[in-house]
């Protein structure tokens, strides 16, 4: 939303702007030259990208106009998931996890929380790491540097659309050039016709540099900055799970094994201790309270 408020915004102060010092509208319209720039980035876009990161891009790109994401509310019962877990294994021992692990979709304990549940990433990363855990034959020192591996794979994968699509705007100015050179040649070919009509071919030359700066600074350009952006805060809920384990790892309790994982999160969306406190209470109270 917020991504299409800001284009909005743009053209408004743009073309608005350019109407106000008595520009006349009508010489902008050349859809030709938007058709030569769009078109030769959307050419070199296909050819410099394999098939994978293509479908990646297409995946990817309706994400920047959506809102979501993880709020508060999700880290709380991210994190409350993991207490509760940790707490069964600390009574228990790590083997009482054995069937929770195994099948997550038929534990009472998973089932609580329908938004890990919805996010087969993050609930693979979870149960793959408590499944390494209860075989007692990895140290927290190697499970660290495995997370690491793989958070780094994550977050690799999750700027593959953003990079290709910021590559497409570093290429539209040039391509806006390309348009406005041929504009230019059509120009000097019609030399000898009256000066109204070179005028306005000049012009609509001219427009071809235009587009293409404006379509790369701003549209395409932002548009990858907040695919990147969001990649960031998807990346968030996995730091989250790898702070928590790992301190339950190195042996502390799953009240303090908690604060770990809240501590990693972004300020915006970091609950307060009392409200971390507030959800693990919440847990330890008995079914019948």
């Amino acid at each position: 939303m917020f991504v299409i408020i800001g284009w909005v915004v743009i053209i408004g102060c743009v073309i608005g702007s350019y109407v106000a010092e008595g520009g006349h509208l009508a010489a902008l319209m050349q859809p030709f030259e938007l058709v030569c720039i769009f078109g030769a980035a959307l050419g070199a876009f296909v050819v410099s990208n394999p098939t994978s990161t293509l479908k990646k891009t297409m995946e990817t790109f309706p994400k920047a106009f959506k809102g979501g994401g993880y709020t508060k509310e999700k880290y709380l019962s991210l994190i409350a998931l993991l207490y509760e877990l940790l707490q069964k294994a600390r009574k228990e021992g790590m083997m009482a996890l054995e069937a929770d692990v195994d099948a997550p979709e038929n534990s009472p304990t998973f089932q609580k929380y329908e938004h890990v549940m919805a996010d087969n990433h993050l609930l693979e990363f979870i149960v793959d790491y408590l499944r390494m855990m209860s075989a007692g034959n990895v140290n927290a020192m190697e499970m660290q540097d495995l997370m690491d591996e793989e958070l780094e794979t994550h977050h690799a994968e999750g700027a593959i659309a953003a990079n290709a699509i910021q590559k497409m705007a570093d290429g539209l100015p040039a391509f806006g050039i390309v348009a406005a050179v041929m504009g230019v040649v059509h120009t000097m070919g019609s030399v000898g016709g009256p000066p109204a009509v070179l005028g306005e071919m000049i012009a609509a030359a001219l427009v071809g540099t235009f587009l293409g700066i404006l379509l790369a600074y701003g549209f395409i350009g932002p548009l990858a900055d907040v695919l990147n952006a969001k990649a960031a805060a998807e990346s968030k809920p996995f730091q989250c799970v790898k702070a928590v384990l790992l301190a339950s790892m190195n042996g502390y309790a799953p009240t303090v094994a908690v604060e770990f994982g809240r501590k990693v999160l972004f300020t915006a969306d970091r609950p307060s201790f009392k409200e971390l406190d507030e959800a693990v209470r919440a847990n330890k109270m008995p079914k019948s309270a």
